[in-house]
């Protein structure tokens, strides 16, 4: 019998390597992490192991061994080719010795992921303030709250690069991220070109890679804002377009309602040439339908082929907007408030979504196919592991210093982390120890997709379900997504 495997790397497809292992383990079953996908028209069944990332397109020869270790199997129940096959297996983590291995594993792959000091990432609202009044965004009292949202000195710019210097010293990374985000960050561009300016002296003196990016509506970019920024690591920048032109004209009006559609195109063509510039968008149930038109569009534009990336994330209304106030997926306090006016343009790592997106799965499946079909590179749809909330070197910076483990919570004092003046504030260091001792994933029993998910979305969690310890549940969209992912690898092989 032959026992046919294929592995992938991010971009190439290669016969694995076989190595025999028979005595490296006598009892093996299979990881729990483990996701199958048949490839009915091939007879072959991609495998993914979502702790170690390894991904392989074995035979259904091979697939079958792995139903035969369910429960345990002794390694001498298996010829010598068998053998070969199970030692690949176990090698890249599909096959585990027992239940409390897998456990070690997740345990070990969270403490290094959670831990790691490869990458000092730091996200700095440089503004609260915004001049476009997103229809999904705030009502009613928008322009009360835009009127008196923070917005960061170049006095607090000069700590916050002094506390950035600190922690460079303190983790001593090999790379520094630095993101500016908002409202719009570009509404204060004095603090942007000094932070950027200070960050960058601060890494090039300790020998650490700088690289800025900047998050924006795109309205106020212009060619002489990215050449002020290129020589302190402006690396990408990210773009919002919600639907076509008459459709995001509608989403993404400015605050005087004008359209802002052409405008952001036409920036968008000016800078296209000087720096990476990724595109994203925000859809409901009204505004789906008319993102293969803006594909079409994009398909169209001479910066087409410059995209680095192009990605759709759904917004979700749970309930009715108040006449007077937020729509319910803006974080609010108990007045009724939000949380501090962070843009819901995604921001962070894997660049997901803060809200659920179960009830769009469907759209979302649609979306990034159509992206793909129009040749754009988008997301898998499959995280990349926990989210910067979990990481211990990724911090988000307020305008008045305060600093938060997520833009998510910016705003919302009560869940400060702490202050670039290291200020000792016991509400700050409980809800530093808070985040610290989160673990929603101890929720999700066996499911496969632990340790991409880490249980979901923390702001989603606090917002919707009023715990940030119990998890917010992606599975059906990640499920998805692997299918996706198996038939564009078995294509590619």
């Amino acid at each position: 019998m032959e026992y046919a495997l294929q592995s992938f790397d991010a971009t190439t497809a290669t016969t694995a390597r076989n190595k025999n292992r028979a005595g490296a383990i006598q009892i093996m079953q299979p990881s729990m992490f483990n996701v199958r996908v048949p490839l009915e028209a091939r007879d072959d069944v991609f495998l993914m192991n979502t702790i170690t990332d390894a991904q392989l397109i074995v035979s259904s020869d091979v697939a079958s061994l792995l139903d035969r270790c369910t429960g345990g199997a002794d390694l001498e129940e298996f010829d010598d080719d068998a053998r070969e096959a199970l030692g690949v297996l176990q090698e890249n983590g599909f096959l585990v010795s027992d239940r409390e291995a897998d456990q070690r594993a997740l345990d070990r792959y969270f403490f290094a992921v959670t831990t790691n000091n490869f990458e000092l990432h730091i996200t700095i609202l440089t503004t609260l303030q915004c001049n476009f009044a997103c229809d999904y965004c705030f009502q009613g009292d928008h322009g009360d709250y835009n009127k008196f949202a923070d917005k960061m000195s170049l006095e607090t710019s000069a700590r916050v690069a002094a506390w950035i210097e600190r922690e460079l010293d303190r983790v001593k990374p090999e790379r520094l991220v630095v993101m500016f985000f908002g409202g719009e960050p570009l509404l204060n561009l004095p603090v942007m070109y000094d932070l950027a300016e200070r960050t960058w002296k601060s890494a090039e003196a300790r020998g650490v890679r700088m690289a800025a990016s900047i998050i924006t509506n795109g309205m106020l970019l212009t060619p002489e804002v990215v050449d002020r920024m290129l020589p302190f690591g402006l690396a990408a920048v990210k773009i919002t377009l919600d639907g076509d032109r008459d459709t995001h004209n509608r989403m993404r009006p400015l605050r005087g309602g004008q359209g802002t559609f052409d405008r952001i195109i036409e920036n968008l063509r000016r800078v296209a040439d000087k720096v990476p510039v990724a595109i994203g968008g925000n859809f409901d149930e009204s505004s789906v339908d008319s993102y293969p038109a803006l594909l079409d569009y994009l398909r169209e534009q001479p910066f087409a082929n410059k995209l680095s990336k192009v990605n759709f994330k759904p917004i979700i209304r749970n309930a009715p907007a108040k006449p007077k106030g937020m729509l319910p997926m803006i974080q609010t306090d108990a007045a009724g408030k939000p949380l501090g006016g962070t843009c819901m343009t995604s921001a962070g790592k894997g660049g997901g979504s803060c809200d659920s997106c179960g009830s769009l799965d469907d759209k979302l499946s649609f979306l990034r196919e159509e992206t793909r079909r129009h040749g754009f590179p988008t997301a898998t749809g499959v995280p990349g592991g926990p989210c910067h909330v979990h990481m211990k070197h990724a911090h988000t910076i307020g305008p008045d210093g305060s600093l938060y483990a997520c833009p998510g919570f910016t705003g919302e004092k009560t869940l400060s982390t702490g202050h670039i003046d290291d200020r000792q504030e016991s509400w700050r260091e409980s809800a530093r120890d808070k985040f610290e001792r989160l673990h929603p994933w101890t929720e999700c029993g066996d499911c496969a997709y632990i340790p991409v998910c880490a249980g979901g979305c923390l702001v989603a969690s606090h917002t919707e379900l009023g715990d940030m310890n119990l998890p917010t549940c992606h599975k059906s969209s990640f499920e998805s997504a692997v299918i996706a992912l198996a038939y564009q690898l078995s294509g590619a092989a």
